[in-house]
């Protein structure tokens, strides 16, 4: 029963922090992106860039399920940082020291591009994500769940790719 209320507050954890996980059918292993940006503001964005924030939030989906099946924080160093990667890092260690994990098999996520700044440097998104939350305690299965979640993402800019900086859950009320 411990192990239980453990896998619970993990899940819910997991759910207001950060849940980023690979679709399970993309045929490169990736999750589906789609994104919008028909009302994006104040400017908008170029078709390069498009398709680079879409690659770049689909592969950091991808690394943090390795992150989490291998109970490694250090690979969330390659698509995140700022409290995004704090939190993931906190849910990482959490579930290496309870034994308990949560698994995500990712059915996709439509973005809204909402911002983009003046300079280029920073992109608000808001991510409805179709996701199957399974509690595990070890191997076995002890709870799942099929969710559509909404997120608020901040991206910005690194050396050769965008990064997840921020990834908050909206709490149902205010969608």
């Amino acid at each position: 029963m411990k192990r239980y209320a453990i896998a619970r507050l993990l899940l819910v954890t997991a759910v207001l922090c950060v849940s980023l996980l690979p679709c399970a059918h993309a045929d490169n292993g990736l999750p589906e992106v789609q994104l919008n940006a028909d009302n994006l503001g104040p400017r908008p964005i170029e078709e390069l860039t498009s398709q680079v924030i879409t690659r770049d939030y689909a592969h950091a989906w991808q690394t943090m399920a390795e992150a989490l099946a291998s109970r490694r924080a250090d690979l969330l160093d390659e698509y995140f940082t700022g409290w995004a990667k704090y939190h993931l890092s906190k849910l990482v260690a959490d579930e290496a020291r309870t034994g308990v994990h949560i698994r995500y098999v990712d059915h996709g996520h439509k973005l809204d591009a909402l911002f983009y700044a003046p300079g280029g440097d920073a992109m608000q998104l808001r991510d409805s994500a179709r996701l199957e939350i399974q509690t595990l305690d070890g191997d076995k299965v002890i709870h799942t769940d099929q969710v559509t979640l909404q997120y608020l993402v901040l991206m910005t800019p690194g050396a050769d790719r965008w990064l997840v900086r921020d990834l908050q859950a909206v709490p149902e009320g205010n969608r």
